[in-house]
């Protein structure tokens, strides 16, 4: 496990192409692209069509496809406006997502993703009244740290 993940480049797919149309082994394509043996072999496998084998170009357009695309707040309008309206009713994340899972009878969002999507917000528009769906209406997660030096020494009886 000493080595770092890193997304495939078209031009690999292209050497992994023209490595595999001469017949070499996925060992010897990976050694050739410094990759682990299992990463050329998924590669191969999930990539790969059914009719015209492994292409690059398509390749490339299935692993984009399945890379993430925003949170499921971001991307459902539905939810996102049933979630957002029961906080501005002063509901916190929880019992919103217990309320959420009640009525569909099974888990449909957790609240840590409205607190993620809500804080992503902050950050994002740097948009402040989004702090007000939170419960304590706070625009930073955490504890606030105790400002100054050291805390104040107990008086010892003598």
């Amino acid at each position: 496990m000493g080595r770092n993940y890193k997304q495939i480049t078209l031009a690999e797919r292209c050497q992994i192409t023209q490595l595999h149309a001469a017949g070499c082994k996925i060992r010897e394509i990976a050694a050739a692209l410094d990759r682990a043996p299992s990463t050329i072999s998924r590669e191969l496998k999930r990539n790969g069509s059914r009719t015209k084998g492994y292409e690059p170009s398509y390749a490339q357009q299935q692993a984009r496809a399945r890379r993430w695309s925003g949170s499921r707040l971001e991307r459902d309008q539905g939810l996102r406006e049933a979630v957002l309206s029961r906080l501005a009713q002063g509901w916190s994340p929880e019992q919103v997502s217990g309320r959420l899972a009640r009525e569909a009878g099974h888990r449909v969002i957790s609240q840590e993703s409205i607190y993620r999507f809500i804080y992503a917000q902050l950050a994002r528009t740097k948009d402040y009244r989004w702090r007000h769906y939170l419960p304590r209406a706070k625009s930073k997660r955490g504890y606030e740290s105790r400002r100054g030096g050291r805390a104040p020494e107990k008086e010892t009886r003598g």
